[in-house]
């Protein structure tokens, strides 16, 4: 079967295409449009398709709409309820279901050939959890999603078992730890369905000492759900502008946040093993991007595998989606083969673009250790190679790179980006090397959604990828990204640190770099000494190497 999956209803729009049971290309809307996430997720916007990145997965595979044999739409707008019957305060949510029922003839629309006879309606969190189940390498797998809103929960535990889910829980509305923990976010003044994890990051500056006040209001019911009562921020903390600097009151409202989060999550998972007896447990929904949640899964329960679908919020709907129909059309769904499966270009390509942009480059023989050259001299690297990744972590395809061992740099990345001073940068290390260096989390950590203990011998060695906590969320590198892998090896020989810092390559309110137009902006827009685009390397002018 060739099965187009598709996210629209919310926010982070995206497509994924799988064929035969395998997936082939996926891909968030914000890479294409340039619009951070997409869209906003109010009632107002559902009606907006991830058209270019759908064209996108089409024409990679050569295909067109009219060869689909299903297009996953991943909300059923059957399976809703009115907000008012929900206990949701949104007069305008029946708009997002009127533009969802829809979509059929809006997709047949954005992509001429397609039958809307095709479109299938496939439940939010059925489409979820199948990008944690299906796309995941095991074959028997407890899974939970958590986010923010489906069609009339916010919640999924169940078991995969040889592609078939049995669901064993769910959580209704207007229970919800993701719409929580939106509440803080905006009451701490950042952007709702977006900037949650600038409180994750804010919460390691504080101290959890509201968790008791909070512990009434946010518990776990016993059977596999919870309850989240509304909670008055204000009596907690004062509400902060997004002008105002952060408090230490702030930091503390963020941890406590955290930590009965945390605390829930741990609960809903013991409850899921000790249902299944299962050893591994796969999780996505947008609360599945918390890694500071993700490594206490993996320490404090008895699944002895954790794993994290890297597109774990509503784009990775789009795949979950397009898996499931293909299981139920009959196909062997396979494991997803990474999380670089957006847009590439060939050397050609990529040299064609320099040329137009008329910036003078080089073709060193080595790109890997020319940026390694780079990187030891202290240099910033704008790192473009490869398929982009899908899912919102640079993984060693589009990055920002730089020295681990100058403190200096984690505040240098981020006024180079443009961000707040409490943001950690990551750090990128050989899967050899890591367990030298990091503990607690799970190990190998591909796709950075865990965060490790650094131990105390490397600490002052690699300082700015050390939070304040003493941790780092960490991405190990395998065989599987030789030139990256080759980098690293590169920086070692030079510098005797096996790791370097990796954050995404963009500025603050915008997506990540995708195509090369987009890296060259970006290259010229921000403080960054070299690009190493594919093979060629564009040094600014002045730059030490």
């Amino acid at each position: 079967m060739k099965v187009l999956g598709i996210n629209a209803i919310f926010h982070d729009p995206a497509a994924a295409l799988v064929i035969d049971g395998e997936t082939v290309a996926a891909a968030e809307e914000e890479r294409f449009s340039r619009r951070k996430h997409g869209k906003r997720p109010v009632p107002f916007s559902a009606w907006e398709l991830p058209e270019l990145a759908a064209a996108w997965c089409l024409d990679a595979a050569g295909i067109d709409a009219s060869d689909l044999d299903a297009v996953a739409y991943s909300f059923d707008p059957g399976l809703a309820l009115p907000a008012d019957q929900l206990g949701l305060h949104d007069p305008w949510d029946h708009l997002r279901l009127t533009y969802a029922r829809a979509a059929p003839t809006f997709l047949a629309t954005a992509l001429p050939g397609l039958d809307p006879a095709a479109v299938r309606f496939v439940p939010h969190h059925v489409a979820h959890a199948a990008s944690a189940g299906l796309a995941s390498p095991f074959r028997e797998v407890d899974v939970l999603v958590l986010d923010g809103r489906g069609e009339s929960v916010s919640h999924l535990a169940g078991r995969y078992d040889d592609g078939q889910l049995d669901v064993l829980a769910s959580q209704s509305l207007p229970h919800s730890l993701g719409l929580l923990y939106e509440d803080v976010t905006d009451h701490l003044g950042f952007l709702r369905s977006s900037d949650e994890y600038k409180v994750m990051a804010l919460a390691s500056y504080g101290q959890p000492r509201y968790a008791d006040e909070l512990r009434s209001a946010i518990y776990p019911t016993g059977d596999g759900g919870f309850h989240t009562d509304p909670v008055d921020w204000s009596s907690l903390v004062k509400r902060r502008s997004s002008h105002e600097p952060w408090s230490q009151e702030h930091a503390d409202l963020a941890a406590s946040v955290q930590t009965r989060l945390e605390d829930v999550l741990l609960e809903l998972a013991r409850w899921l093993a000790a249902r299944t007896g299962g050893d591994a447990l796969s999780l996505a929904g947008g609360v599945a991007l918390n890694c500071v949640a993700n490594s206490r899964l993996a320490a404090e329960t008895s699944y002895r595998h954790v794993w994290v679908q890297p597109a774990a919020g509503d784009s990775g709907t789009a795949l979950g989606g397009a898996l499931h129909l293909a299981r139920a059309g009959g196909d062997v769904t396979a494991a997803m083969p990474g999380a670089d499966l957006g847009r590439s270009w060939t050397d050609d390509e990529l040299e064609a673009a320099l040329i137009t942009a008329r910036v003078p480059y080089s073709r060193p023989a080595d790109i890997a250790d020319t940026v390694a050259a780079a990187l030891a001299a202290n240099d910033v690297v704008a790192w473009f190679q490869g398929r982009s990744e899908y899912g919102p972590r640079a993984l060693g395809h589009r990055s920002l790179l730089a020295h681990p061992g100058h403190a200096a740099n984690l505040e240098r990345l981020n006024d180079v980006k443009g961000r707040e001073q409490f943001r950690p940068v990551a750090p990128m290390v050989r899967l050899e090397r890591a367990a030298d260096i990091f503990s607690r989390g799970p190990l190998p950590s591909p796709y950075m959604l865990f965060v490790h203990d650094v131990d105390a011998r490397w600490r002052d060695r690699i300082p700015a990828v050390v939070h304040v906590d003493g941790t780092a969320r960490v991405q190990t590198v395998d065989s599987s990204q030789p030139l990256v892998a080759r980098m690293l090896s590169c920086f070692e020989r030079r510098t005797g640190l096996p790791v370097v810092i990796n954050t995404s390559l963009n500025t603050a309110g915008r997506p990540m770099v995708d195509d090369p137009r987009d890296a060259l902006e970006c290259f010229g827009s921000a403080p960054v000494d070299l690009l190493a685009i594919g093979p060629f390397a564009v040094r600014r002018p002045g730059s030490s190497t």
